[in-house]
């Protein structure tokens, strides 16, 4: 036996569930699962600002089946103020197992039926916080994630290696969860987000999972900094394809409100409230989901955060947001103009006939 390595896989799945989420009051609500509110500890995390830490909150063993073999499972929960509740499924694998047989374990595990677990337990966690959630309603968007984390990478005697004795080929076929090898090409642009703080630790990012080497077992930040950022890829995601149903409704509630006859200056008032609601949500939305997490430095976490937010195409997610928030503003603009408009033609007519109607009067009194 080669290298040998103790670890886990850590299973996330995360859930658009509202509007916004009252922390505080989810907190109380899940008072007797003992929740927390933690926020990375290292040193450097100071350059991490997170300004309403999401609550953390453990709920119970889920049996899975990986490969052959029914496995127990932890799942625990975090639950964020922008709407997103993430859950997630630690998987353990025996000590001592070869990196070989970790990498196939980790295939496993991608491609297995384990993720349907995580309905259950969300509808289970949302009957409990559901008076802390503003306009309540799960989205059919949803986003998956796999940590693997090791604890420790060793020679077959037990002695510590470092985890630059993992091959490559090997990092991007657990990365992307495929039992054939690949390509030189696509072999390097997995493993290209790589990271190290200290000799012993190892950080690949990539779009569906990461490989997080950290030889203490409680030092969570690197994970913490991904699932933020892949509870914030979901919510920009969500947005984004909210605006798609919204744009066409919009185009054809503005036919309808042009067909319909209104009082005076009122044909678009109703349909200017809603479309200026719609910019208002939005724009709020996008700008919570952003301000929920700040980086102030150039240090390891804040890299690791930075490189994820890059892979995630976040920036491409915003700007499309931005683009169809410009359009329905845009369209508010061209009614409440047009309604300017016609509002001014119509006191024009007004002043016109009360002038015609002093003529007809000065002429019927001479």
């Amino acid at each position: 036996m080669g290298t040998c390595v103790r670890g886990e896989a850590i299973l996330y799945r995360l859930f658009d569930v509202g509007y916004e989420i009252r922390l505080d009051q989810a907190f109380d609500l899940l008072g007797s699962s003992a929740p927390e509110r933690p926020k990375p500890v290292r040193g450097e995390a100071r350059a991490i600002q997170i300004k309403n830490p999401p609550v953390s909150v453990q709920l119970g063993l889920e049996s899975v089946t990986i490969g052959e073999r029914v496995q127990r499972v932890e799942v625990s929960a975090r639950v964020f103020d922008f709407g997103v509740v993430s859950l997630r499924a630690r998987l353990p694998v025996p000590d001592h197992l070869s990196w070989e047989d970790f990498v196939s374990f980790g295939v496993a595990a991608g491609t297995s039926g384990a993720w349907g677990l995580f309905e259950g337990c969300r509808n289970r966690l949302l009957d409990r916080i559901r008076p802390a959630i503003d306009r309540f309603d799960v989205s059919a968007v949803s986003e998956e994630y796999i940590v693997y984390r090791l604890h420790h990478v060793e020679d077959a005697s037990g002695k510590p290696l470092e985890p630059d004795v993992l091959p490559d080929d090997e990092i991007a076929r657990l990365l992307v969860g495929e039992a054939r090898p690949l390509s030189e090409g696509a072999r390097k642009e997995v493993v290209s987000s790589r990271f190290s703080y200290f000799d012993d630790d190892l950080a690949v990012v990539s779009w569906n999972a990461a490989l997080v080497v950290e030889s203490a077992p409680e030092d969570t930040d690197v994970q913490y900094v991904l699932e933020f950022a892949n509870a914030q890829l979901l919510e920009l995601r969500y947005y984004d394809s909210l605006l798609d149903k919204e744009l066409p409704r919009t185009y054809d509630e503005i036919a309808a409100a042009r067909g319909r006859f209104h009082l005076i200056g009122r044909r678009f008032s109703n349909l200017l409230a809603i479309l200026q609601a719609r910019v208002a949500d939005a724009t709020e939305a996008v700008e919570r989901i952003e301000n929920s997490l700040k980086v102030t430095d150039d240090v390891f976490l804040a890299r690791i955060y930075g490189a994820a937010m890059d892979i995630f195409r976040a920036a491409t997610w915003r700007r499309g947001i931005d683009r169809k928030v410009s359009i329905v503003r845009d369209a508010y603009t061209m009614l409440n103009a047009e309604a300017q408009a016609r509002r001014g033609e119509v006191m024009e007519l007004i002043v016109i006939a009360l002038i015609a109607l002093e003529i007809m009067l000065a002429l019927i009194r001479h």
